[in-house]
């Protein structure tokens, strides 16, 4: 049986973690550096680290930052936000990266990603979605932070980008983002029942039970989760614990 993988995501705006509720609200909560030091320490499996605003402002990454960042751990770290560019990603890459995610500049040049594949290979290359709930069963793409809307629906969108290359998809519900009232499993088990690659389920983590969800019923891969970690409602350690006892398999925290 496969591990899954328990990931906190780190959202940053300009050289703060900030964290909000359905994307909108952000409140600043310290260092990204001292959070990922504390969460690799604390046995995360990867961290999770997008720049919130800089494709809203079409700007680049903080390389600089990301770099001090990366220096703190030794775990596979995922990174995005204003990735538009080879040249960005080679950036990324050389600051500390194992992965990129590409939301925004994907919607308008969806060839960009199997560039971005056949560069650098599928495992590298990860699609981010930020999906809203247009009616039951049905879900729209959004970019920019889950402030502008594409019009494209989420299934086929992500059945195009698994076409074109990528090698993991991370969904985020803006509808459940920040709530801590459990995730959205009817979106997550409508991407994870047609796609071969590894889908990770963020927005809405809350209480143990609500992971456990995610993962048995949503089945996902990778759960990535902030509030309750940054908040301290809980700790790694005993989250993977729990899991362990429910029959999950997830990595042993020493």
């Amino acid at each position: 049986m496969k591990n899954i993988r328990i990931i906190p995501r780190l959202d940053i705006k300009g050289p703060n973690l900030i964290k909000g509720i359905h994307t909108e609200g952000l409140r600043v909560l310290g260092n990204p550096k001292e959070f990922a030091k504390r969460y690799y320490e604390e046995g995360a499996d990867e961290i999770i680290y997008l720049d919130t605003v800089a494709s809203l402002y079409q700007r680049n990454l903080d390389f600089d930052l990301l770099k001090t960042v990366a220096e703190q751990i030794s775990i596979p770290l995922t990174v995005g936000g204003g990735i538009r560019s080879i040249h960005d990603i080679n950036n990324a890459l050389r600051a500390g990266a194992d992965k990129v995610a590409i939301n925004t500049y994907a919607v308008s040049h969806p060839e960009f990603l199997a560039e971005g594949a056949k560069k650098f290979g599928s495992q590298c290359i990860v699609l981010y979605i930020e999906a809203k709930k247009i009616m039951p069963g049905k879900w729209e793409v959004y970019t920019d932070g889950g402030r502008e809307r594409t019009g494209l629906d989420v299934i086929e969108w992500a059945k195009k980008t698994i076409d074109l290359g990528v090698g993991e998809i991370l969904i985020t519900s803006v509808d459940f983002d920040g709530t801590r009232k459990g995730f959205d499993t009817d979106l997550v088990s409508a991407i994870t029942g047609f796609a071969p690659i590894p889908v990770i389920a963020h927005g809405g983590a809350g209480d143990f039970i609500s992971v456990k969800n995610i993962i048995t019923q949503g089945h996902a891969d990778a759960v990535a989760i902030s509030s309750v970690l940054h908040y301290k409602d809980y700790s790694l350690k005993d989250l993977k614990k729990y899991l362990n006892t429910e029959n999950i398999n997830v990595r042993a925290v020493c």
